[in-house]
């Protein structure tokens, strides 16, 4: 079991950065396969980026947020955070955190994920 509380989201002008942190409590966090989403109303959640190790440590991203974003973890703070820079409007979202077992299904598929926080809102304005 994990729990997982995401922060760091506020408005931001376009062209800004921001950083997103997720603090994780509970057991075996290292073993999972840390991920941000992020959704805005009316549309299915959207795999951002993706970190997990095995025989070493690994990073994904959407195409759309590749080049502009940087997952990275800690284990022994168990935390994850995504610096976000040259946000755009269509970046505008809410973003949340998820853990799951890695190589359970597509990274960017929310059914992979058993563990999600509570969701941190980025606003980009132009």
């Amino acid at each position: 079991q994990l729990q997982l509380v995401e922060s760091g989201g506020s408005p931001v002008q376009a062209g800004g950065s921001l950083r997103l942190s997720c603090a994780a409590s509970g057991s075996m966090y290292s073993a999972y396969r840390m991920a941000w989403f992020r959704q805005v109303p009316g549309s299915e959640r959207e795999g951002v980026a993706v970190t997990y190790t095995t025989v070493a440590t690994y990073a994904l991203y959407a195409d759309s947020v590749k080049g502009r974003f940087t997952i990275s973890r800690d284990n022994l703070k168990q935390t994850v955070t995504l610096q976000m820079n040259s946000l755009k409007p269509g970046d505008t979202a809410m973003y949340y955190c998820a853990a799951g077992a890695v190589g359970r299904g597509t990274w960017y598929s929310p059914a992979a994920y058993d563990f999600w926080g509570q969701g941190t809102q980025v606003t980009v304005s132009s």
